[in-house]
């Protein structure tokens, strides 16, 4: 690749691929496009119609105000899939685009696309430290930045960067095969009060506190949003301590999509007062030398959560941790009696760790069609860590249609319960058991009745040793990852 200069250059961007156009912007031009013939050939117009757990980057109210324009600040892997994310709906419906778009697009209508895509920002293409800072202080609605391969210095920190709904600002490695790296310092990125940011293809590595930091600037009334993290790679953040590899705090409407973390001191992903969030098709990889108290961990106030179709191997000591503990004044809403609320966890596959699941201070949560092999020590966990007056104790979970196979070599106990939760709330209805060593004792003690549960039967897993999990066996077809109904 071209070495490029300090002043990042200005491209035209050229006729897009169909990934690079918004759907709603797709949608937009299929219907144009339905409704021409007509108007053309008729002649008809047709008119348009924690406490323990504070982490760094955690900021209270007014401790810090993020500036109405961008602000730049410098304080300090794997093979990538160029696809682009899914986005998130809560109705749970596939946009799909007719074929008739396609073949009109191909068969030169998307010179109309480029044209409007033209008119709405511009490709900066940067490949050193400075012009990279120099294209986020001028980035503005519409704006992609595109990063050459290479080293570049950690640390930055963008305050106030706003795209709109039509024209997000995309900041991403110009290769998905060869991602820009950022190596080292206490943390690789940070974004403050930002909206409609998508930020895709790099790599994050080697940072003393966190790999990617995402909060509101401390103005609680004012939260990042609408954000999406897609084939990121962060790997080796801490190694000890409360150190994350990607930290949100007072973020909603957000998605991470495809990315992969390994390696960690505190919590892969940490979320804190967030609300209305997707993790997609993501993996988390426990490494020695790693503390890794948690996977993905949704607490202070956190709601609407989805974590959907992630594989998780050695993730740490509680693979998801729904829920937690964290100091009253971080909450976010502030007053909520709840660490998390309405969190659902889908669609994964567990390997390992001391409790792939657990549920602390949750005032309802489901998790349903999972694949868990081999966990260390528990297979989930009913915990309340905080006690404040007018909190909820722990209750009103949902585990169903998940298969798990463990040994009770390593597992005396299935549930660890802990004091002043509500464990008689919870729900468990057609799980699949398999207990490796004694067959004959598959069948857990539970807090509450199971419903439909299948106890002794080998589902003859394809290759555990590879972390292919699929069952072979037909009666354990209907549970577990491989029957999530979206898979």
């Amino acid at each position: 690749m071209k070495k490029l200069g300090k002043t990042p250059t200005r491209r035209d961007p050229g006729p897009p691929s169909l990934a690079d156009i918004p759907f709603r912007k797709l949608v937009q031009l299929d219907e144009e496009l339905r409704a021409f013939p007509m108007q053309r050939y008729a002649g008809e117009h047709q008119p348009e119609a924690s406490r323990a757990n504070i982490s760094p980057g955690d900021t209270l109210p007014g401790h810090s105000k993020a500036a109405s324009a961008a602000e730049v600040t410098a304080t300090e892997p794997a093979p990538a899939d160029p696809r682009i994310c899914s986005g998130f709906e809560h109705t749970e419906r596939k946009a799909k685009v007719s074929m008739r778009l396609v073949a009109s697009l191909l068969g030169g209508v998307l010179l109309i696309a480029s044209a409007a895509w033209s008119r709405a920002g511009e490709w900066i293409d940067v490949g050193d430290d400075a012009s990279l800072r120099q294209a986020l202080s001028a980035a503005g609605p519409g704006t992609r930045i595109r990063i050459a391969p290479g080293e570049y210095r950690p640390g930055i920190h963008v305050r106030g960067l706003q795209g709109t709904p039509e024209e997000p600002i995309v900041i991403e490695g110009a290769d998905p095969h060869d991602p820009p790296r950022f190596h080292g310092g206490s943390t690789g990125w940070q974004l403050s009060d930002c909206a409609h940011v998508t930020l895709r293809h790099l790599a994050v590595s080697g940072q003393s506190q966190n790999g990617i930091n995402i909060d509101d600037g401390g103005t609680y009334d004012t939260p990042s949003r609408h954000l999406r993290l897609e084939h990121l790679h962060v790997s080796r953040v801490g190694p000890r301590g409360n150190r994350d590899g990607i930290k949100l705090s007072g973020v909603v409407d957000f998605v991470i999509c495809e990315c992969t973390i390994e390696g960690w001191g505190g919590q892969a992903i940490d979320m804190v007062g967030c609300h209305r969030g997707l993790i997609e098709r993501c993996r988390f990889v426990g490494r020695d030398g790693f503390s890794q108290g948690a996977g993905p961990q949704a607490k202070g106030g956190s709601s609407e959560i989805v974590i959907r179709q992630c594989l998780f191997l050695d993730a740490g000591q509680r693979a998801i941790n729904i829920g937690g503990s964290t100091g009253l004044a971080y909450f976010r809403p502030q007053g909520a009696p709840y660490e998390a609320r309405d969190i659902t966890v889908e669609g994964c596959q567990f390997v390992g760790s001391t409790a792939p699941l657990a549920f602390v201070g949750v005032d309802g949560a489901t998790v349903r069609y999972n694949t868990i092999y081999r966990p260390e020590r528990w297979v989930l966990r009913i915990l309340q860590e905080t006690t404040e007056p007018g909190f909820v104790a722990c209750r009103h979970g949902v585990f169903e249609r998940n298969l798990i196979v463990y040994r009770r070599d390593q597992i005396s106990t299935v549930v660890n319960i802990g004091p002043h939760t509500a464990a008689e709330t919870f729900r468990f209805a057609d799980n699949f058991w398999f207990c490796e060593d004694r067959p004959a004792a598959s069948r857990p003690e539970l807090p509450a009745a199971e419903a439909g549960g299948v106890y002794g039967i080998d589902p003859q897993l394809e290759a555990p040793a590879q972390h292919r999990l699929r069952p072979r066996n037909p009666q354990a077809a209907g549970y577990g990852a491989h029957a999530w109904p979206d898979s």
